[in-house]
């Protein structure tokens, strides 16, 4: 039977819409209130770094629900509302504008915000970073005068943008203090390759180099000053080097944080009632057969994962516990390829190259123990739903198996179908 204290959600983006969406699917009846500190109505933040900068995705296409959505929900969606205390005793929160709210169950989804940078400059105009709807809007305004950009940090966001300022006409160099590219999430073999994508499409690359200092003519960037007296003459500089979860309000009210506000699989914290979503929980991971030997927890910063721990916790607030057990996956789009990623490779793992690194489209598959755990795939959307049901089954196939493009995959995908190793010859 579904619970009837009421639910109040901080944070009107992936996570917060999914768990007030997945509570009412699953039968929570009593009143939702969900609370936006932005004015806008809440929408998808993954074109942001994509089809806005380029124009090809329209604001209006952005929603993540429909007007009519959040009233035949009976979700009360207030927007333009910043929370800045909690009260655990007295289950009670402090809003920016002198109002106080009760609640009988409360939802952290507070997100995270772009890290900045601590170098001279790094206020002038024409630096910009991306995480919002408005960030985007000022870096399209910024682009069609811009000449020359460049983007600081080699992750993920930073290479969208930079291959959307390419696609646009702009000269875009990308400086990155690591020694390549995607350190944290790819190993040595994916990161060589996206740095020869990029180069090939004409994205300069500035590696295993920090900045020093941004330079500035009348108030507007002109130049980047690496450490190792490089300079990078430009007009727009945009920032991706990371984010910090919003755990402020958690931790003030005592509740435990490490990198996030720790949860466990069914997203609770260590104060009662209080639950954590998205890119502010560092939530545990399932002992899945998918993810031995790999990490216990992790802030899994995508779209998938807020959604995946919103819908878990939603099992929570009507009484049918469901911990996560799914297989974390990711994504990104940068010029003409899309990067499909599954599960955690961990240091180790013997890597089995199906297809050509060449041709842009293959699949890295990683094995532990002889099982296949992770997949990072390019341009093979199919191959990437298989590697899915192999890593949440941990199918044991032989690498030249594989390897090998021609071989039929799909009888490993099933529970049945693991037998067909046997007829294989992989080893068990």
């Amino acid at each position: 039977m579904a619970r009837s204290e009421p639910l109040l959600i901080v944070g009107a983006s992936h996570a917060g819409i999914q768990l007030a969406a997945a509570a009412r699917e699953q039968g929570f009846d009593a009143p939702i209130l969900l609370l936006g500190d932005e004015p806008h109505t809440p929408y998808q933040r993954p074109p942001l770094s994509k089809g806005v900068l380029t124009g090809k995705t329209a604001e209006d296409q952005l929603a993540l629900r429909g007007p009519d959505f959040y009233r035949e929900q009976g979700i009360d969606l207030r927007l333009g509302v910043r929370v800045t205390g909690l009260d655990l005793a007295t289950r009670r929160l402090r809003l920016e504008d002198g109002g106080q709210l009760d609640f009988g169950w409360l939802a952290l989804a507070t997100g995270a915000r772009c890290r900045r940078l601590s170098v001279p400059g790094a206020d002038l105009q024409g630096v910009h970073a991306l995480r919002t709807l408005d960030d985007a809007r000022a870096v399209a305004a910024a682009l069609g005068a811009s000449q020359r950009a460049c983007v600081i940090g080699g992750g993920f966001i930073g290479l969208e943008v930079a291959a959307a300022l390419s696609s646009v006409g702009a000269s875009v160099t990308v400086v990155e203090s690591q020694p390549r590219l995607l350190a944290r999430t790819f190993p040595a073999a994916m990161s060589d390759y996206v740095a020869d994508a990029h180069r090939r499409r004409g994205v300069a690359l500035a590696l295993g180099c920090g900045v020093r200092a941004l330079h500035g003519h009348q108030g507007r960037v002109v130049a980047v000053e690496l450490v190792d007296g490089r300079r990078i003459d430009c007009d727009l500089v945009v920032l991706g080097i990371g984010v910090q979860p919003n755990s402020e309000l958690a931790e003030q009210a005592g509740i435990a944080c490490d990198n996030g506000i720790l949860v466990d699989a069914l997203g609770r914290s260590s104060a009662p009632n209080v639950l954590a979503i998205g890119d502010v929980a560092n939530m545990a991971l399932p002992a899945l057969p998918a993810v031995p030997g790999g990490p216990q927890r992790a802030r899994l910063e995508s779209i998938q994962a807020a959604n995946d721990g919103a819908r878990a916790a939603a099992t929570l607030l009507v009484d049918r516990p469901q911990p996560l057990d799914a297989v974390p996956w990711f994504w990104s789009e940068q010029h003409e390829l899309k990067f499909q990623m599954a599960g955690l490779p961990a240091p180790g793992d013997q890597a089995v190259l199906r297809g050509e690194l060449a041709s842009d489209k293959f699949t890295l598959f990683y094995l532990r123990d002889g099982a296949v755990r992770a997949a990072h795939t390019v341009n093979r959307p199919a191959e990437h739903m298989l590697a899915r049901k192999l890593i949440a089954l941990g199918a044991r196939i032989a690498p030249e198996l594989l390897a090998d493009p021609s071989a039929d995959l799909k009888p490993f995908s099933t529970p049945l179908g693991l037998r067909a190793d046997l007829f294989h010859g992989a080893p068990r």
